[in-house]
């Protein structure tokens, strides 16, 4: 699967998630371009999933929960953590 190529969709519950966890679209969208792991998640949803400094050096993971089975893939909500490892993957 070729994640630069593929195109997402925000739903309207990713976009409040954003807005109200002040997350920069920006940083989303380079989160699903080119995630440093995507995991699976629960039925046929997906984490894309970074470690991103949100400032002042502070290394938070970016988690996009997606279902990519469907063109456009739907990003279902959007977080970040500081639990990294609860979620990260070692390869």
């Amino acid at each position: 699967m070729n994640v630069e190529a593929m195109r997402f969709r925000l739903s309207n519950h990713a976009l409040e998630e954003m807005e109200r966890r002040a997350i920069p679209r920006e940083m989303l969208e380079i989160v699903l371009r080119s995630p440093q792991q995507i995991v699976p998640e629960r039925e046929d949803k997906k984490a894309y999933q970074s470690q991103i400094d949100f400032g002042g050096g502070r290394i938070f993971l970016l988690r996009a929960i997606v279902n990519d089975e469907i063109d456009p893939a739907v990003v279902i909500t959007v977080y970040r953590t500081s639990n990294i490892q609860k979620y990260w993957r070692a390869p």
